[in-house]
């Protein structure tokens, strides 16, 4: 197949540092040329891909000291898909909702992966407004905001086979890695890790909106047993997780999937996840890691952890979260949605 690919010009394809849509979107591109595919990928400039690159920036945007506004470049690279839309036979949004508008005039099939978060005010009456747009959810558990739209699947996210080995825990540490935000629950990890007497590294990125609940609520509780590393890259991820015991999620949000649970299960390193949004379908109880409703009920789940079978966590990742079988259950919604214009060519 003939297959666009458009992603968020935030970061490069895949992000420097953190951005997991935009590491999504890596895997898939790459998975999808190795089947064989003739993909094109709009994204930044300094993407790295074996695909087609069709720039939309220079450079991915908020690593760009000189970028005010990221809207600008967005639309200019709508334009761009808008004009080579022919030569495609499914074009692939990732960028949220601003290319609705262009959907109906657009010369060729195409399908949105929602990202985010979808219970927030105003998006139920949008997405009304654009009945025919064909979705994808990344989770279920994303979709219970937004009942009354085109659902043409749910596709959990994938990660290469040979990104992350397994690893052996051996560190000695609790790990969390994600947002300093306050749905991602940081405050909760320090607190969890401090009860259960094991040391907690947090590799994690500050983002300006989240700097005063960071200053208000995490800097005060760091200090004895907290190693903050700041933002780690992609050679960094295999030994922080996999020398962790234990991977600490306990978000305080309805989190749309949670990249870094399946992150942790390549490594073999089981997932400690409280029961919100997609935990209970990416988290298998005692398989990759326990769901638990508090912080006492975290402690206990760490005691676990010294008889936890790394190995058969491992062989559920590959079951279960392969890139190949994200790019499978893809082509397979690409092929439903560019169905009715194939038949069309065909009657005409």
């Amino acid at each position: 197949m003939r297959i666009a690919q458009v992603a968020p010009l935030h970061e490069s394809v895949p992000p420097r540092l953190y951005g997991g849509t935009e590491r999504v979107v890596s895997y898939l591109t790459e998975e999808l040329v190795r089947s064989g595919h003739d993909v094109t990928l709009f994204a930044s400039a300094d993407s790295r891909t074996s695909a087609t690159l069709r720039p939309g920036s220079l450079r991915g945007l908020r690593l760009d000291p000189a970028n005010r506004d990221a809207l600008p470049y967005h639309v200019a690279m709508l334009q761009d898909v808008v004009e080579a839309a022919s030569a495609f036979d499914v074009v692939h949004f990732h960028i949220d909702c601003i290319h609705l508008p262009i959907l109906a005039h657009l010369a060729a099939p195409a399908v949105t992966t929602l990202h985010g978060r979808l219970d927030l005010p105003g998006l139920a009456a949008m997405f009304k407004r654009f009945p025919d747009a064909d979705l994808v959810s990344i989770s279920d558990a994303q979709r219970e905001p937004l009942q009354r739209v085109r659902w043409a699947a749910t596709v959990h996210h994938g990660l290469p086979a040979d990104l992350l080995p397994l690893g052996e825990g051996r560190g000695g540490y609790l790990a969390f890695l994600g947002r300093m935000s306050p749905e991602k629950g940081p405050d909760a990890a320090m607190r969890i890790a401090r009860r259960a007497g094991l040391p907690l590294r947090m590799a994690a990125k500050v983002e300006t909106m989240d700097r005063p609940y960071y200053q208000d609520v995490v800097a005060p509780l760091m200090g004895a047993g907290v190693d903050f590393v700041g933002e780690i890259d992609e050679a960094k991820k295999p030994a922080f997780l996999g020398d962790a015991s234990a991977l600490l999620f306990p978000i305080d949000w309805p989190e749309p999937f949670g990249l870094v649970m399946i992150e942790a299960m390549a490594c073999g390193t089981p997932v400690i996840a409280y029961r919100r949004g997609s935990v209970p379908e990416i988290v298998e109880e005692g398989v990759t890691g326990w769901i638990v409703k508090d912080e006492e009920e975290a402690v206990a789940a760490i005691a676990r952890c010294a008889d936890f079978d790394r190995a058969a966590c491992r062989r559920a990742f590959e079951r279960r979260f392969s890139a190949a079988r994200m790019a499978r259950d893809y082509l397979h919604v690409y092929r439903h949605v560019a169905a009715p214009r194939q038949a069309s060519i065909r009657a005409a």
